[in-house]
């Protein structure tokens, strides 16, 4: 059974719990292996460093159409839509530092409605930020939950077969508190179906 058939059985979700930083930790640091700057971790679904951003040969390659720079702004990965005006590519910029205290929570839902449009359109994704670790794992797992309809634990298991991320605490806290939101939509609505 793959992810997305197990993500959509309500009885495979009557005994999941939301993870503890620490076992969240442990998930995403167990059989670490080093991050390439670019790798798919979704059909469509790409994550990468500043440097696969800035290379507009390998964007073409890849066949980018989208991109989300999650660390946009002048004190930080300057790109802007301006930089990729010679292509065919559409640009959404979060203006997110890399520290626990940030509330990257803030863009979640725009951020995941934005990728879900671009793959819905066939489109190819890059959710970049400087080292395609952080800002951008979290943006990701964030999608996966909110539109794929995984929990957190399948989410993380998704993106780690593919890439090593690791969002700082802050950010797991911030996902932590987005799957037990979501957690409790679906048990309201699977009740709800189950009343009427």
């Amino acid at each position: 059974m793959s992810l997305k058939e197990k993500s959509s059985d309500p009885t495979n979700r009557t005994q999941y719990g939301t993870p503890s930083l620490c076992e969240l930790r442990r998930l995403l640091w167990a059989d670490r292996r080093p991050a390439g700057p670019v790798s798919q971790v979704w059909p469509g679904l790409y994550v990468g460093d500043e440097s696969t951003a800035r290379d507009k040969g390998l964007l073409s390659s890849l066949k980018i159409t989208h991109l989300v720079n999650s660390a946009h702004g002048p004190n930080r990965i300057n790109t802007g839509a301006q930089f990729y005006s010679d292509m065919k590519l559409d640009y959404y910029g979060v203006e997110a530092a890399d520290h626990p205290e940030f509330d990257l929570s803030q863009y979640f839902s725009s951020t995941a409605s934005f990728i879900k449009a671009a793959l819905s359109q066939d489109g190819k994704v890059l959710v970049h930020c400087a080292m395609g670790v952080s800002r951008s794992g979290a943006l990701v797992l964030a999608y996966l939950m909110i539109c794929e309809v995984l929990t957190l634990s399948e989410a993380v298991i998704a993106v780690r077969l593919n890439r090593d991320i690791c969002p700082n605490s802050g950010f797991l806290e911030q996902l932590r508190q987005l799957d037990l939101s979501l957690c409790e939509q679906r048990r309201v609505n699977t009740e709800s179906e189950a009343n009427d």
